[in-house]
């Protein structure tokens, strides 16, 4: 089917603003938040209505075209990149509230609701969604369930997975299921946890009903500054293993704090080489408890200073910094490449002194901003994208740091998903037969492989040459990895 006919047989159902495939038109669409890749689509569709979505799929299933769904454009691993042959579906205006019961603390939403348009219809029942991306006022809930967010509150209150019941979607066939229900659990396999983090390629996700939890009475946070990042590193470790969780609990490095405080001007240390943000909630006797346990803690690990935030407006200043550190150090540098790790708290230590030495090895400085309490790395590599060799000198380094968080018993995502970015990683973390399996969910899925494809899970051809490429440079051996 050529591109004219394709267009044609859209228009037949849909709005003429509904289907973009002039080059002007397309070009704003032509990558998500990892702005170092880019594809233009052949043809944008931006459907309003789920039988939309389903006669949309069924075309492109039966004409053998390719279909990338796209919420609001912030993944940081190219998920939603589009492909130049194939359909780009995007959900924007699927952003209706569809429903809040404050009784059974549910909302129902749709799948371009953002993520903060959650908390604040809930907020006159006293509720709140606990899941909490730093990109909240502009991410999708869809998105966040494609890649399974998570944010600064989620080592005590989980991620996405963590926090939906119910999701309506669409296969490639067009066919429209419910999986998952309100109640507390489901019978059968628990394909709702398999659909979270599934990238977009099982099926185009339309509404999706969430947990809704009671705003604490009481939230406070401590900010600790440290002499020496390994010992705001440990810190961590000591915090949860006198068994407290905290809220959220957060480091920055000196880079971040800077670029940080320059930005927001939250009243961070600038002397400090890091900082942690540990935040208690819950009433008023717990907090003032942990309170004061975590005082202990964080002096007895190595801090220099203490602050604890005296009322709310002075506890959301100091996360205003954290929240707003991508866009901060973006102020720093012409370009940054934002990575996405998850390490065993206990590994922090090692990890971040490796990281610091890499930096140092590559000529590249490297700002570290994550969710300490869960391990889940952010490191933001900076670099100029306009000097020859930088990006892929960049991408060298992301992937180094990547591999290191697979050696010390991690994994290469916790939260952007792995898209196009981390794809050759994927062959690192997982065998030949893991991966066979991931493919044949897929095939059970989207058996022309048409959702999404080329995203997330490499072909085993591709593990070989990535191996290759590897062992050549005399870095990474491959003792087991299939010969095609």
């Amino acid at each position: 089917m050529s591109k004219q006919q394709l267009v044609s047989q859209l228009l037949s159902f849909l709005p003429a603003n509904a289907v973009l495939f002039d080059a002007e038109d397309l070009k704003p669409y032509e990558m998500d938040g990892l702005s170092a890749y880019r594809q233009t689509p052949m043809i944008i569709v931006i459907p309003d209505t789920e039988e939309q979505v389903s006669k949309i799929l069924r075309i492109c299933h039966a004409a053998g075209v390719p279909v990338v769904a796209r919420g609001a454009g912030t993944g940081l691993s190219g998920g939603a990149l589009p492909l130049g042959n194939g359909v780009l579906l995007a959900m924007a205006r699927f952003k209706k509230i569809l429903h809040v019961d404050p009784l059974a603390r549910i909302a129902r939403v749709q799948t371009g609701v953002r993520n903060l348009a959650i908390s604040e219809a809930a907020a006159q029942y006293g509720l709140y969604y606990a899941p909490d991306p730093s990109s909240q006022i502009a991410c999708t809930i869809g998105g966040n369930v494609a890649e399974n967010s998570g944010g600064v509150h989620c080592l005590k209150y989980g991620l996405t997975v963590h926090n939906i019941l119910r999701i309506r979607m669409v296969t490639m066939e067009g066919e429209v299921l419910e999986i998952g229900s309100e109640a507390l659990d489901s019978a059968g396999y628990d394909l709702l946890a398999l659909m979270t983090g599934s990238e977009g390629m099982l099926g185009v996700i339309t509404e999706i009903t969430v947990k809704l939890l009671a705003k604490p009475e009481r939230a406070q946070v401590v900010m600790a500054a440290y002499a020496d990042v390994q010992k705001a590193g440990a810190a961590v470790g000591d915090i949860i293993a006198a068994g407290i969780v905290p809220a959220g609990l957060e480091m920055m490095d000196r880079l971040a704090i800077q670029a940080a405080e320059d930005f927001v001007h939250a009243g961070y240390p600038l002397d400090a080489e890091a900082i942690l943000l540990c935040e208690l909630d819950g009433t008023n006797e717990e907090v003032s408890e942990e309170i004061k346990r975590v005082h202990d803690i964080l002096l007895a690990s190595g801090a220099t200073s203490l602050r604890t935030a005296q009322d709310d407006a002075e506890r959301l200043k100091l996360w205003a910094g954290r929240k707003a550190a991508f866009p901060a150090v973006g102020r720093i540098s012409p370009d940054y490449y934002c990575m996405d790790g998850t390490i065993p708290r206990k590994q922090l230590p090692r990890v971040l002194a490796r990281i610091g030495e890499l930096s140092q090895q590559y000529g590249l400085r490297i700002a570290n901003v994550f969710h300490a309490g869960d391990g889940n790395l952010h490191p933001l590599i900076l670099y100029d994208a306009n000097l020859p060799g930088e990006l892929e000198r960049t991408e060298e380094l992301g992937g180094k740091i990547l591999e290191l968080c697979v050696e010390v018993g991690g994994t290469i995502t916790g939260e952007h998903g792995v898209g196009v970015e981390k794809i050759g990683q994927m062959c690192i973390q997982f065998k030949d037969k893991e991966l066979t399996l991931f493919h044949a969910v897929k095939k059970v899925w989207d058996e022309s492989g048409l959702l999404n494809p080329g995203k997330a899970v490499p072909t085993l051809q591709r593990c070989a040459e990535f191996g290759a490429m590897h062992v050549h440079r005399g870095e990474l051996k491959f003792p087991d990895l299939p010969r095609f």
